[in-house]
Order: structure tokens, then C-alpha cells, then sequence
């Protein structure tokens, strides 16, 4: 049940652009897309769903917008998802703990290519960092330890 309140969550995040289907074309530009507090994550980040809906079948696209030195504790996700840097500088680490020495830091135009139910983190750095998130759906946002799921406080 959880796993579907949380994808509701996601889809509500930023729904003006979520009726668009592979018929519709549909052009924005950055005033066009409104960020939204998302309860999926700690305090401070936002997102928008640009396309599709996250909690259905199909291909979606969500941006996820990190405030400076924010961290999304690791997590996992139920399917393949494609991450691309549009901005700033995100941090990408892989495993059950937050390790940052461990991690990679990558820039504007880096992809990060993670397998379902891979354990992963992301942290930005010193300024604001917004990532683009495709993914198919249904997808979710599981946190390995259930204590750092915002939804659970």
C-alpha cells in the first residue's frame, strides 16, 4: 500500500503536464514548468512531472530540483531508470549507506543508467541541481532504511 501512495505522490507532483500522451505535442520551455514540494523526499527538493504519469504503465519523464548540499538518502526503484543532469552538480553513489568519497560527481549532460532494485544515493553539491528522471511505469521510491522515508515522520 505504501508503494502505491508513494506513486500517487509522485504523479501529483507537477500533474499540469501529466494528460500528455505520445499523440499530443507539447513544447516548454523552462517558465513553463512548475516545481512542487514532493512529500517522497527529505524537506527542500521539488519536482514536476513533465510527461506521462509515473504511477501508471508507460514511459514518464519527472525533474527533480535539489536545493545546495541536499541528500536523497539511498533508495531504490522498482524499475530501469534513466537519469540525466540538466543542471548544477549531482553526486551518485551506489550502496546501502551514504558514502560520498565513494561516489561520482557528474555535471551537466551526465547520465546515470541504474538497474531496478539497484541501492543508490544522490546528493547535490554547492548550488541548486535539477536532474530529468525517465523511467516506465509503475515506479516508486523505496528507501532502504524506512526511517529516512519523509512519508513515514
Amino acid at each position: 500500500m505504501k508503494r502505491l501512495v508513494a506513486a500517487i505522490l509522485i504523479a501529483l507532483a507537477g500533474p499540469a503536464y501529466a494528460e500528455n500522451t505520445a499523440h499530443d505535442a507539447k513544447e516548454l520551455v523552462p517558465t513553463d514548468i512548475k516545481f512542487e514540494d514532493n512529500p517522497a523526499f527529505p524537506k527542500g527538493a521539488q519536482t514536476v512531472v513533465v510527461y506521462g504519469d509515473p504511477s501508471k504503465p508507460g514511459m514518464f519523464i519527472l525533474r527533480l530540483k535539489m536545493p545546495p548540499n541536499y541528500i536523497v538518502p539511498p533508495h531504490i526503484h522498482p524499475v530501469f531508470e534513466s537519469v540525466t543532469v540538466l543542471s548544477g552538480t549531482m553526486g551518485s553513489g551506489m550502496g546501502k549507506t551514504v558514502e560520498k568519497s565513494k561516489g561520482k560527481l557528474l555535471g551537466p549532460g551526465s547520465l546515470l543508467l541504474l538497474p531496478a532494485d539497484h541501492p543508490h544515493y544522490v546528493w547535490s553539491e554547492e548550488q541548486e541541481t535539477i536532474i530529468q528522471v525517465t523511467a516506465i511505469g509503475p515506479f516508486d521510491l523505496i528507501y532502504v532504511n524506512p526511517e529516512d522515508d519523509p512519508r513515514n515522520k
